[in-house]
């Protein structure tokens, strides 16, 4: 009879006891034991302020050599660009659809010359590594912005040299300066509609790794690495802005160059084969400038788990700093309206240097 209620006692008391207190000690563990072992609160908000840039690992004894050819890269990049938006504007006769889709395009390299200048001049010229998580955010909206920006005018330079080998006698009727300008309008609206969000998003995460960045300037998925909380939103709208924006304007140029081809291998005459090919080559030529090196680096980053982090930050420099150096190079020498502008001023420049030199 005694066994009988003690075993009723242990149902009915102690086992309710026991799992209070073992709840107790839970509790006292996570609210005391665990923030002593690992402090979470500091380890959350230790980034909230600042990151850390890198340049290129294991050289960081000639970073100061290193400033030269980046400062020479830059300098080339603006004049080149500045130079092709100041002829096309000064010349009335380069006032057609082909040539605003290249001021288009050296405007857009602008911008992204000028996203990625200030940190990667700073690190290796003054070797300050440090930027607020604000300007990092910012950096990387407009570093996103304009490479997409950058392929919504290549899919638009596609599309004018489409109209202009299939359809050379409406060109001048499809391609309106309305048309144009509704274009331009809608890179802008798209390319900064898509990237609002994504500073926002990062903005309201809690960082908590070790603050250092991989790269020379902020990038959407090398921030988002030193969350500390699921990042799986942010990685499904960085994917699907990716694949809405480079993969979509990716396919629909392949598909334009498919219809040029089959278009120009309609051509009676070799000659006249060769003339349409030769309008597309600077164009190509950009394309692959642009798409090459992104490529490579999206392989390297899903496939390339072993690849030095050298390798991954070289293709990063290739992808944002070759095309704004190299695209006017390739339109001056390939476009002869624009090759036979410059030289003319460059004539006239070197004639008023002499009549200065003569008085």
């Amino acid at each position: 009879m005694i066994s009988i209620h003690a075993a009723s006692f242990h149902v009915v008391f102690k086992r309710p006891i026991q799992r209070y207190i073992q709840r107790l000690q839970y509790r006292w563990c996570l609210s005391v034991l665990l923030p002593a072992i690992l402090p979470l609160p500091v380890i959350m908000s230790h980034c909230n302020n600042t990151f850390y840039l890198a340049g290129l690992p294991g050289i960081e004894a000639v970073f100061t050599w290193l400033s030269l050819p980046l400062c020479a890269m830059y300098v080339a990049s603006l004049a080149g660009n500045s130079l092709i938006v100041w002829v096309v504007k000064s010349d009335p006769s380069l006032h057609q659809p082909m040539y605003y889709f290249l001021s288009m395009l050296a405007v857009t390299d602008l911008g992204l010359s000028a996203s990625t200048m200030p940190t990667m001049l700073s690190i290796y010229m003054l070797g300050f590594t440090e930027v607020a998580v604000d300007a990092c955010l910012a950096q990387l909206f407009f570093i996103h912005t304009f490479s997409i920006m950058e392929s919504s005018v290549l899919l638009t330079m596609a599309f004018d040299r489409l109209v202009a080998i299939s359809k050379p006698l409406r060109y001048g009727t499809i391609l309106t300066n309305t048309r144009i300008a509704s274009l331009g309008l809608a890179i802008v609206v798209r390319s900064i509609g898509l990237h609002i969000p994504a500073p926002i998003m990062l903005k309201k995460l809690p960082y908590c790794q070790n603050c250092h960045l991989s790269h020379s300037y902020c990038l959407h998925p090398d921030v988002m690495k030193l969350a500390c909380v699921d990042t799986r939103i942010n990685s499904a709208y960085g994917l699907f802005v990716v694949l809405s924006t480079l993969g979509t304007d990716a396919v629909l140029i392949v598909l334009s160059y498919g219809m040029i081809l089959q278009t120009v291998l309609s051509i009676a005459s070799k000659a006249g084969r060769l003339k349409a090919l030769n309008t597309c080559v600077s164009h190509i030529c950009a394309v692959l400038l642009f798409y090459t090196p992104m490529i490579g680096l999206s392989m390297i980053h899903r496939f390339g788990k072993r690849a030095s982090p050298c390798s991954r930050v070289l293709l990063s420099y290739v992808h944002f700093l070759t095309p704004p150096v190299l695209n006017p190079v390739v339109y001056t020498i390939k476009t002869q309206q624009i090759r036979q502008r410059l030289m003319r001023l460059l004539r006239l420049g070197r004639g008023g240097i002499r009549d200065i030199q003569g008085h």
